[in-house]
């Protein structure tokens, strides 16, 4: 099931913080080679998990982490602004209807639609939460990802070339991209709409027919 808790959530879930932390320090170090920070616990944590983000987090059955995102606004402090400004032709970023995605990550053996349920999980905090994009710096190896998905970004930069090339993108938010995400997902839109409702404590948005 997806979930979408704040940093200070996450302590009423150990089982789900403690493997998340740790699915990303065998992702980001072990598979991926980045210079990150892995502390004693086995976790991978940086100074943005301290300001209290939003996560989108796939929650396997039996507790455990599945795959994860983490959110923020960037009127905050953001990982784009405070070191891939550069992409963005040096200006920063900044816009309440404007979050950062980062850390998107798949632990190993996972669900084969986890992915497209975390886009998924994305798109419906966008449309809940009335913003209009999210944006998030990406690595080569994820463009597969993005054109399978079809859910694109809008390129603002880019720097190396090939399996090392970084860049900047936008991904839109609206409700066609958040139907689209459901049906590659696997998941009832109504069942994403009530997980989102029932870890953010709001009513589920009203259908309106006739």
């Amino acid at each position: 099931m997806l979930r979408f808790l704040t940093g200070e959530e996450l302590s009423n879930t150990p089982k789900l913080r403690d493997t998340m932390y740790a699915d990303r320090a065998c992702q980001f170090r072990d598979r991926l080679n980045w210079e990150v920070r892995v502390d004693d616990r086995g976790w991978e944590r940086d100074e943005y998990d301290a300001l209290n983000p939003l996560y989108v987090i796939w929650q396997r059955a039996d507790g455990r982490h599945g795959g994860s995102m983490r959110f923020m606004p960037t009127e905050g402090r953001t990982m784009v602004n405070d070191h891939f400004r550069h992409l963005a032709g040096g200006r920063r970023i900044s816009s309440a209807r404007v979050w950062e995605c980062t850390r998107f990550c798949l632990a190993a053996e996972t669900e084969a639609n986890v992915a497209a349920a975390l886009m998924l999980g994305g798109a419906e905090l966008g449309v809940r939460l009335g913003l209009t994009r999210a944006v998030g710096v990406f690595d080569a190896r994820m463009v597969r990802i993005y054109r399978h998905l079809g859910w694109e970004p809008d390129i603002l930069g880019s720097t190396g070339s090939g399996r090392e090339a970084i860049s900047l993108g936008f991904w839109r938010f609206s409700e066609e991209v958040r139907v689209k995400m459901a049906a590659k997902a696997g998941i009832p839109e109504a069942l994403s709409q009530a997980w989102f409702a029932s870890d953010r404590h709001e009513p589920l948005p009203v259908r309106v027919t006739g």
